[in-house]
């Protein structure tokens, strides 16, 4: 672990295990687990949603690269772990989380038949792809400390990620960079677009953000730079461009005093329906950041619910 300072938003190492539900529907308590190579030319994540209320867990696996088809492994009709435990199994998918020490490592796995597409958007259409086979045996390393969100029950850390992807009948070896978080609570996909992005720059400096993507005051995320203590961020400014079915194209944000040039390059898209079967459009890319003379590779989401409009907004 780094030896970065933690910036008043402490994580209690109790909150790395699951809590106890409350009543709404909507209720639910994730995992998120994402990473790049060092090179950008290879990155995935991973999301287990836990969903008490509604019997149910879903889960996320998604696998990008340079020159190869987006692989998906989704399933919203998951059987909830039991006990504390965060293993889970289904038709053709066995995956586990494990906290190895709390606030510091966490390990994955996953052997599961997901679908292979050549267009991120056939996400949005059905699915239908090559059936594929995906594995993830990888490791999380804190490079600084979890940070809780601003008045949410949410926290974020930037991590070193190392191991293994098997993705049909190849063996990829993961040296890189990621972000992982946990949160518990109401979540409602369906009523207000946002953005959350996570990077890691050449020069060492990690970061994260999140605001809603309307008029309402809200900002959460940090700046992680070598050597110093992490620093709390107030600003987040986004300003993205769509192309076809909604999907970014390139973007700018203001991340604190950073002011990065984004560009989408590997799409992996979710299409969520709710109960009641409102549909909300779920992009999540991985990207390249520019910032002056440094460069590097992270993962940005835009939540895109019925009649929001355009998906961009500033501070």
């Amino acid at each position: 672990m780094s030896d970065a300072v933690d910036g008043g938003n402490a994580v209690d190492a109790a909150d790395e295990g699951r809590h106890a539900s409350e009543k709404d529907v909507l209720w639910n308590e994730s995992w998120y687990f994402d990473f790049a190579t060092a090179d950008g030319s290879l990155g995935g994540y991973v999301r287990l949603g836990l969903y008490p209320n509604q019997r149910t867990a879903w889960y996320w696996a998604y696998l990008v690269g340079d020159g190869r088809p987006l692989v998906a492994v989704r399933d919203h009709e998951v059987a909830i772990p039991k006990g504390r435990t965060l293993e889970v199994r289904a038709e053709g998918l066995w995956a586990q989380l494990v906290c190895e020490t709390a606030l510091e490592h966490w390990s994955l796995g996953l052997e599961a038949f997901g679908v292979a597409l050549d267009d991120p958007a056939d996400a949005y259409r059905g699915e239908r792809g090559d059936r594929t086979a995906l594995g993830l045996d990888l490791e999380w390393e804190a490079v600084g400390p979890a940070q809780m969100s601003a008045g949410l029950p949410r926290y974020e850390q930037a991590c070193e990620v190392h191991g293994e992807v098997l993705v049909g009948d190849e063996r990829l070896a993961v040296d890189g960079w990621g972000e992982r978080d946990h949160s518990w609570g109401p979540r409602d996909w369906w009523v207000m677009p946002w953005c959350w992005t996570a990077g890691h720059l050449s020069g060492g400096t990690a970061f994260h953000a999140f605001r809603p993507l309307i008029d309402i005051p809200f900002v959460s995320g940090f700046v992680l730079r070598p050597g110093r203590e992490i620093e709390t961020v107030e600003r987040f400014e986004v300003h993205t461009e769509l192309g076809p079915e909604g999907l970014p194209t390139a973007a700018t944000m203001g991340v604190g005093d950073l002011e990065l040039r984004v560009t989408p390059l590997h799409h992996a898209p979710v299409l969520l329906t709710s109960p009641e079967g409102k549909v909300s459009r779920f992009p999540r890319s991985l990207c390249r950041f520019e910032l002056a003379d440094e460069s590097g590779w992270g993962w940005t989401e835009w939540n895109q619910p019925p009649a929001a409009g355009e998906v961009s907004g500033g501070a």
